[in-house]
């Protein structure tokens, strides 16, 4: 099972990018399908993208799709979530996650502490 750290949330303007990253330990990570995933204070956790173990096909939210990209290195054990135009309802803490596979909305390890996104109107 893969280690997973995220970093790169902030605070941030309405209309602004964040670029968040996920790190994994572990020389299994380039066998998983990887996910995004956030929660909002007082709700369960959504799912928001999710990137094959190759990187070559990827899922979207529909509330994100075409302002959100995902992305991996496998070089560098590390999945990529870039954020465009952001609004404030993007306000959230921001996990990743393995999944069964990119097209599932499920994840399939355990929670890391996540790194929170806050998006001021």
């Amino acid at each position: 099972q893969v280690q997973l750290v995220e970093s790169g949330g902030g605070l941030v303007q309405a209309g602004g990018s964040l670029r968040l990253s996920c790190a994994a330990s572990g020389r299994t990570f380039s066998m998983y399908s990887m996910g995004w995933f956030r929660q909002a204070p007082g709700k369960e956790h959504e799912f928001v993208a999710a990137i094959s173990a190759s990187g070559g096909s990827t899922r979207y939210a529909d509330s994100v799709k075409g302002r959100f990209t995902i992305s991996r290195d496998n070089d560098k054990n590390t999945v990529y979530l870039q954020m465009n135009s952001l609004k404030p309802e993007d306000t959230a803490v921001y996990f990743c996650n393995t999944v069964n596979s990119y097209k599932s909305v499920s994840p399939s390890g355990s929670w890391g502490q996540g790194t929170q996104v806050t998006v001021s109107s």
